[in-house]
């Protein structure tokens, strides 16, 4: 699943990046690091889920992180649509 992410043009990364883009109904999958603070992820998974949007959820924010190529931990990535 993380190799769709690795070849996705089109996402976002960050909790703030992606909240704006579910906000604006543009998320298509929607992935969350399993070890991110609570408080952080638990309103992109609920506005996520409202909206019947898929979510996939990663072992950690590293991986999360290194499956989109950047170099520091996510906490929250969206492919977008």
């Amino acid at each position: 699943m993380l190799d769709s992410l690795q070849m996705a043009n089109n996402k976002v990364v960050g909790v703030k990046q992606t909240n704006k883009a579910l906000a604006e109904d543009k998320v298509k999958t929607l992935y969350l690091a399993e070890d991110a603070e609570m408080y952080l992820v638990e309103k992109l998974k609920n506005t996520a889920s409202n909206k019947g949007v898929e979510i996939v959820f990663v072992d950690s924010m590293k991986k999360l992180g290194k499956a989109c190529g950047i170099d520091v931990s996510a906490a929250a990535v969206a492919i977008l649509k």
